[in-house]
């Protein structure tokens, strides 16, 4: 790319991260995020997923990280979209959840539920633990915002 002053470096987002939105009978799997100062959106309701390691595919990745944060070996997953800034490259994958939620087992945040779209869209989610509304992260203010195209994709898969 150039510019008036000559070429313009493109720099790469900072960091990579890979999360999943998982159905099971209409509904969206979600984590609450820990109440923990440092760390990207505490206490909001967010994704399962995070950052990827030198090497990884986002799709790889993204099953690693299922795999510790809910000791879920997840089954086909379909990339949806990518969302770039400065910051971080974010991959959204759509997947079925194949088990129950009380297969899963939480290492990584303070609470999980399964919820509907109307509730994403709502901007806060009821935590079924903590019995409080918690707003959403980031990674789901994008999903909210293309919510419509969600359904299609899952309808269409």
């Amino acid at each position: 790319m150039l510019s008036e002053q000559g070429p313009v470096e493109q720099t790469q987002p900072a960091v990579e991260v890979a999360v999943a939105m998982l159905h099971r009978h209409g509904r969206w799997l979600v984590q609450l995020r820990d109440d923990i100062d440092g760390i990207i959106a505490p206490g909001c309701w967010g994704l399962f997923g995070g950052h990827l390691e030198t090497g990884e595919t986002a799709e790889s990745g993204l099953r690693r990280e299922l795999k510790e944060e809910i000791e879920l070996n997840a089954g086909p997953l379909q990339f949806w979209f990518d969302d770039c800034n400065q910051q971080r490259r974010l991959n959204v994958f759509v997947g079925a959840l194949p088990v129950p939620l009380s297969d899963l087992h939480l290492q990584e945040g303070q609470d999980l539920t399964l919820a509907r779209l109307d509730e994403i869209a709502s901007g806060r989610i009821l935590s079924p633990r903590l019995q409080q509304t918690r707003p959403l992260a980031g990674c789901l203010q994008l999903v909210r915002q293309r919510a419509p195209e969600l359904e299609r994709l899952v309808h269409n898969s």
